[in-house]
């Protein structure tokens, strides 16, 4: 993306640290028990909406740039060490099985960049359209159970799977391309849509920075909160 359009990256700034806050939450409360808290509307709000405006924006942000492939195989290649890491956890005795990430948003993110190519071309009625029957068939499939393991990134699991991050393929992919949809009709000439809005302001600018170094701060911020509560946990035993 030649010239970064402020709003884009502070809603996604905005996404990614309300992935951190329900994170910090539910450590606290359930991996940790430091406190007893219930979870509030905002909680469940981010938890159940965070994943897919994450993935629309995507979406949208895809329109914009160049080099999708590119950065689709870094995002799925920092999938697969989340992968690497919580099956450690779970072989290491950390934690149980359902700590392994088998696809989650990163690898989910990473192969709609990849398979954009196959819909770039496309208008934005047929992009809203396809996005819109992925995501209706993707709702679908979470309805069916199969017998093995082998079809769990686009949708179809066994009965008792469990994944502490989970974002089936097939329905994700429609809100990444109702995104892409939306960046062809609202971002077609590759600007700002509030060109009022002074990009440097404190807030603003705190938010787009956020939003530019997200993938880094998914990265980072579980093995923080981990070390953060882990210390609060010893420190309030002795």
């Amino acid at each position: 993306m030649k010239q970064r359009i402020w709003e884009l990256d502070a809603l996604r700034g905005l996404c990614i640290l309300g992935v951190v806050a329900v994170h910090g939450v539910f450590d606290a409360v359930e991996l940790y028990g430091l406190v007893k808290w219930d979870y509030p509307a905002w909680f469940s709000l981010i938890k159940d909406w965070g994943g897919l405006i994450f993935l629309a924006l995507s979406g949208i942000c895809v329109t914009l740039g160049s080099r999708c492939i590119r950065r689709g195989i870094v995002v799925f290649l920092c999938g697969m060490v989340c992968t690497l890491v919580t099956w450690g956890m779970y072989r290491l005795g950390f934690a149980d099985k359902s700590i392994i990430i088998y696809f989650g948003v990163l690898h989910c993110l990473g192969a709609c960049m990849l398979l954009w190519p196959v819909f770039r071309k496309l208008p934005w009625w047929a992009l809203a359209g396809a996005g819109a029957a992925l995501a209706a068939a993707g709702r679908y499939l979470d309805t069916v159970r199969v017998s093995h393991m082998y079809l769990v990134p686009l949708g179809l699991y066994p009965y008792g799977f469990a994944s502490s991050d989970y974002f089936p393929l097939i329905f994700n992919l429609g809100f990444f391309l109702l995104g892409a949809a939306l960046g062809k009709t609202l971002y077609k000439n590759k600007t700002t849509l509030f060109p009022k809005v002074d990009p440097q302001g404190k807030a603003v600018r705190f938010l787009a920075n956020c939003g530019k170094h997200s993938l880094w701060i998914y990265l980072l911020h579980q093995p923080v909160l981990t070390a953060v509560f882990t210390a609060l946990s010893l420190l309030l035993r002795s």
